[in-house]
């Protein structure tokens, strides 16, 4: 069976690259870290590691096996921070995955209010841009809890948050901005602010547009959230953005695609959620200002 030892010790020379880089890392010899490398093989069935002159490259075996033991290690850093924090010895800390966009719309208002009631709960927040990015970092161990876009064949704890709508936004003298809706169609000939590949919201609005019959033109991308809004309201041409995420005083003008654009949010956990997770996630259903789904209570 293999141990935490093991698991640590073929996750170091996976992101040193090296076993003599490993072995300084870890403060061991480097015929022993070999051996343990070794023994952990001989326990898998087959070889983890491809050793090449100046490197090493994992086998399908080892690519296997490495997020499991990302995963086994994190929630052994959990158990003992947990095992402390009982003890009274240090403050506890919960570890929160999710996408740049809910972090900008979503998080904030749950935050300070976990703030106001949990003092002395720290919170970590690991950022990413994508729904597959974020499942990825989930199963690796990345951390305690989710919060983002509804996971397709989640096997771990789901609960729904509700619907996050997201708008059109132009600059407040551009042709479109006569209403508070627009179809999408009538903004076909347009050139769009865009997302960079790989960015979630991209592919919320190819989508979108694809949905109603067109493929978007692009005027500019953004790796920034954030800046989607600015720059349509800057008059570099229509963007679709949370609605969540716009400032009170934002200067553009706000458009309701018809038919609406939706998507639905949760909080999802790898299993039962520890009472830190579960209190986090009734904090969040209470303040997120997300609209409930249809269907839900």
């Amino acid at each position: 069976m293999a141990t935490l030892r093991q698991l640590e010790y073929l996750v170091t020379v996976v992101d040193q690259g090296s076993f003599t880089k490993a072995a300084e890392l870890l403060h061991v010899t480097q015929p022993a870290l070999s051996h343990q490398i070794r023994t952990l093989e001989r326990s898998a069935g087959g070889p983890l590691l491809e050793r090449l002159p100046r490197a090493v490259r994992l086998t399908p075996t080892g690519r296997a096996m490495v997020p499991h033991a990302r995963a086994a290690l994190a929630d052994a850093e959990r158990a003992r921070c947990a095992a402390r924090q009982a003890a009274g010895l240090e403050v506890g800390e919960l570890q929160i995955a999710t996408l740049y966009s809910i972090t900008l719309g979503v998080l904030p208002a749950a935050l300070r209010e976990w703030r106001r009631t949990c003092p002395n709960v720290g919170i970590r927040l690991f950022e990413h841009r994508h729904t597959d990015e974020l499942v990825d970092a989930m199963n690796a161990g990345e951390a305690d809890l989710a919060v983002g876009p509804e996971p397709p064949h989640w096997p771990g704890v789901t609960r729904v948050l509700g619907t996050e709508e997201l708008v059109v936004v132009v600059a407040a003298d551009d042709p479109a901005a006569t209403g508070d809706t627009v179809k999408l169609q009538d903004l076909a000939d347009r050139s769009w602010v865009h997302y960079a590949p790989g960015h979630g919201l991209a592919d919320v609005l190819d989508n979108a547009c694809a949905q109603a019959g067109f493929e978007p033109r692009i005027a500019v991308r953004t790796e920034q959230t954030a800046a989607a809004p600015a720059l349509a309201a800057a008059g570099l041409g229509p963007a679709l953005v949370p609605d969540n995420i716009l400032p009170k005083d934002f200067d553009g003008h706000i458009l309701h695609p018809e038919p609406a654009v939706r998507r639905t949010l949760t909080a999802y956990t790898r299993g039962e959620p520890d009472p830190l997770a579960a209190a986090f996630i009734d904090v969040l259903f209470r303040s997120a200002g997300i609209r409930a789904r249809e269907g839900d209570a």
